[in-house]
């Protein structure tokens, strides 16, 4: 077996980069090492750039950014600013204010991605908690790991299942029915969890009513044509019809508009994110041409372990989601998936989902919400969410885990 080294070396120094979240002395984040290290396969002729063009799952580029632009419709449309007024506005007790988050949170990421919901409601949490003089960061851990746990009901609640999708040509039916279970009963744990660790707060605080500073007017047209379309895209994805097909009809649609200038559209369009995609996958495609992941394979063989096995995928999914973040995990561990395994793909997408709430770094959606919240001053430290995400996390997973076997053993 023929290995390049110098593939296998970018591989590793980058996602040893994306795991720490930068390279020291340096001025870059993980969007831009995944990029330097798609790049440097190209001008070390790791990868050439037929290769490198085929390497790219433009369908699930695709499907990223058409979703991105029916969440800016929702946004200009003033939508996120009805919903969170209509929240800040109500005298709810901070126990029912978390369960109406973590269940709002979760079904809006559902539909329309757990990164763009961290980034509208992270800043209401923070006004609404504050102003009512509780304690934001239980409400904040709260809103990532649901909106996480939520992004895993559907195939496209976040990146990583669009892709897994896109790679084991999953229907938009069936991964609900296997996926949606788990995260319900997980979305019901977290419930129980928060309110046992719900913060003290003083009595004449718990209910007031609070006006949340908001940079969108709600616009009733807009907001319809928002929400018509999403369930047309829904109805869509239970059809024949290909997925980035029927997204790219859908932001069509969103972009002929008489009121709603395009350029608007582009600068809420997560750029970042879609450039993080395409260098990781020109790092894999490196990476598996360097002869690393034949090598890898031939290694667990020797010893009698299966790579595509239920425990392994399992196993390997929450590992390397805790190491580099979901996203870099599950495109490493399908680099080589083998065609018409579809089981072990919904597998993979629920523990790799869940396991992003056990840590800090382990959904690019908790480290949204961090740095929302920086710009309030609220810090959030590694320990601080561990201590208050790990056993609902961990929860989950087994959930997760154990209603796949089930699902398994009755089919």
């Amino acid at each position: 077996m023929e290995i390049n080294y110098t593939g296998i070396f970018i591989f590793t120094l980058c996602y040893a980069g994306i795991a720490l979240g930068r390279v020291p002395g340096m001025a870059i984040d993980r969007t831009g090492i995944a990029l330097l290290g798609g790049m440097l396969m190209l001008v070390t002729g790791v990868i050439d750039l037929d290769n490198a063009i085929l390497s790219v799952d433009f369908p699930t580029l695709i499907i990223l950014f058409g979703l991105m632009l029916l969440s800016a419709q929702f946004k200009m449309g003033g939508f996120y600013t009805m919903v969170t007024r209509k929240i800040g506005e109500s005298t709810l007790t901070p126990g029912r204010f978390m369960i109406v988050m973590i269940f709002l949170s979760a079904g809006l990421s559902a539909l329309l991605s757990n990164d763009v919901i961290c980034l509208a409601l992270t800043p209401v949490i923070v006004q609404i908690t504050l102003k009512r003089g509780w304690n934001p960061l239980p409400f904040l851990f709260a809103l990532a790991a649901s909106s996480n746990i939520g992004s895993g009901m559907t195939l496209i609640g976040n990146p990583q299942n669009m892709f897994i999708g896109q790679k084991a040509g999953l229907d938009f039916g069936l991964f609900l029915l296997w996926c949606a279970p788990p995260a319900l009963v997980s979305l019901a744990y977290l419930c129980w969890w928060g309110l046992r660790h719900q913060p003290l707060v003083s009595g004449e605080m718990a209910s007031t009513s609070v006006k949340i500073e908001a940079d969108t007017e709600w616009d009733r047209h807009q907001t319809s044509k928002a929400i018509i379309l999403t369930i047309i895209l829904v109805a869509l994805f239970f059809s024949p019809i290909p997925h980035f097909v029927t997204v790219l009809g859908i932001a069509s649609v969103l972009l002929m508009s008489r009121k709603l200038v395009t350029s608007r559209f582009m600068t809420l369009v997560d750029w970042p994110l879609l450039i993080l995609f395409a260098g990781l996958f020109l790092l894999v495609e490196g990476f598996r041409a360097s002869g690393g992941m034949g090598a890898l394979l031939y290694l667990f063989e020797s010893a009698d372990i299966g790579f595509y096995e239920p425990g392994f995928i399992a196993g390997s999914g929450v590992i390397l989601s805790i190491l580099v973040s979901n996203v870099p995990a599950v495109m490493l561990l399908m680099a080589e998936w083998p065609e018409g395994e579809t089981q072990l793909a919904y597998l993979l997408s629920l523990t790799s989902t869940f396991a992003g709430n056990l840590v800090l770094i382990g959904s690019i959606a908790n480290l949204i919400v961090a740095e929302q919240a920086q710009r309030y001053g609220i810090t959030i430290t590694f320990s601080s969410h561990l201590k208050w995400t790990f056993v609902p996390a961990l929860v989950s997973i087994v959930f997760a885990i154990a209603f796949w076997f089930l699902v398994m053993w009755v089919v």
